[in-house]
């Protein structure tokens, strides 16, 4: 059970009402993150105007969910992990393997998302000042200036979501359950 609010288009204050109908359109139900994050509709107009500027970055789609799956990891976020290994699975076209071994904090075998990954997690880990080889690793991948922002950008973003799913304990929507770490 929620400890924050868990709205739903009804009980949903009237400025998070559009925020919460776009998001019911576009996954064809309501992700409880939605429902807490309609407590405040300015932090759910941030989520989604903050996931709509992350999605023109210059990391492809499986790129930005490598953060996102890093961050909750780390972060403890299982609904995000759920949410993001979705996507990472049904529209980035990622292998169930892959997935796993993210959630897990392992190594994939791909060099690219390893490096990413690797990134991310030294990212959080020291707040942004990663060391001058871990940084080398990232550009040495075939990454630049611009990724390296474009993954603090994806940072800012998943933290949002996981520490507002961890304050609320949002439960994970039936719909995300056979996405979740052990599942996959």
């Amino acid at each position: 059970m929620s400890r924050l609010t868990l709205h739903t288009p009804v009980t949903a204050p009237a400025d998070s009402r559009p925020f919460v109908e776009k998001a019911i359109a576009n996954n064809g139900f309501l992700p409880n993150l939605i429902g807490v994050l309609a407590n405040a509709p300015l932090a759910l107009e941030t989520y989604l105007t903050v996931s709509s500027i992350n999605s023109r970055a210059s990391l492809s789609l499986m790129e930005r969910e490598v953060v996102q799956i890093t961050a909750a990891r780390i972060h403890g976020c299982d609904f995000c992990i759920a949410g993001h290994s979705a996507i990472a699975l049904k529209k980035a076209g990622q292998t169930p393997d892959t997935v796993r071994a993210l959630q897990h904090g392992q190594g994939t075998g791909d060099a690219k998302l390893d490096a990413v990954a690797a990134f991310a997690s030294a990212v959080i880990a020291t707040r942004g000042a990663v060391a001058d080889d871990e940084y080398q690793a990232f550009l040495a991948a075939g990454y630049n200036e611009q990724q390296a922002l474009e993954v603090v950008l994806g940072i800012s973003l998943a933290t949002l979501c996981n520490f507002s799913n961890s304050l609320a304990g949002t439960p994970v929507n039936p719909q995300l359950t056979p996405y979740l770490p052990g599942a996959v």
